[in-house]
């Protein structure tokens, strides 16, 4: 059994920071890709930043040169550095792992940002 617990959302002006966590937990292939989506009410989820094995490390154009995504492996745990926020990212944000990057989910943690 997969568990990925999301924490760190919360409320913050524009031009601010937040710092979202993702504790990890159960087998190994998880491991394979991790990732951060984000889904506003409406709207298709998108895929906002990539760690393929720690080899690969992509991001959606939206946020490219404001957010990073790290891993620390040791204690299984994905992170979202997310700096320059504007209003347009306010949304859930979900970590996901797995084969594909898709394969398991947690539950959110929600981001709200105040212009």
């Amino acid at each position: 059994q997969v568990q990925l617990v999301e924490s760190g959302g919360g409320s913050v002006e524009a031009g601010g920071s937040l710092k979202l966590s993702c504790q990890a937990s159960g087998s190994n292939p998880y491991r394979r890709c991790m990732a951060w989506f984000r889904q506003v009410p409406g709207k298709e989820r998108e895929g906002v930043a990539f760690d393929d094995s720690n080899i690969m490390v992509t991001y959606a154009d939206s946020v490219k040169g404001r957010f990073t995504i790290d891993y620390d492996n040791a204690e299984n745990m994905v992170y979202l550095q997310m700096n320059s926020l504007k209003s347009e990212d306010t949304a859930m944000y979900y970590c996901t792992g797995g084969e594909t990057c898709k394969d398991y989910w947690g539950k959110g943690t929600l981001v709200t940002i105040s212009s």
